[in-house]
């Protein structure tokens, strides 16, 4: 059996093919993030990976939906989409697969609205 804390990890990142992560997989990847009111992250897509991502708390926009708690999005390759946090938000996030260097930062073909 093996344990660590969120907090050691990198982005809220804890499984994946990275390091640190508790467990290496090349099958996917899985973070729970915490957000403040107006945190960002830029425009990106994927090539490779698609992203589920859940909110647990808060309130979002996402690809220029506004999300809340029990929402869930799937952006799929190539698919571009911003975030901003509009309220303290926790979410949770799952790629697949997990291929370090795929995230591309700017807006694809393919932008979600």
């Amino acid at each position: 059996m093996k344990t660590a804390r969120l907090d050691d990890m990198v982005g809220g990142w804890f499984v994946g093919n990275f390091n640190p992560s508790i467990l290496r997989s090349e099958a996917g990847e899985v973070c729970v993030k915490r957000y403040e009111a107006g945190e960002r992250e830029e425009e990106h897509y994927q090539r490779l990976a698609s992203e589920v991502t859940c909110i647990i708390s808060g309130r979002v926009r996402l690809g220029g939906l506004e999300l809340v708690a029990g929402d869930i999005m799937l952006i799929e390759p190539g698919e571009s989409a911003s975030f901003v946090a509009l309220e303290e938000t926790v979410l949770v996030a799952f790629k697949t697969p997990s291929v370090p260097e795929d995230k591309i930062v700017g807006e694809s073909e393919k932008r979600l609205t």
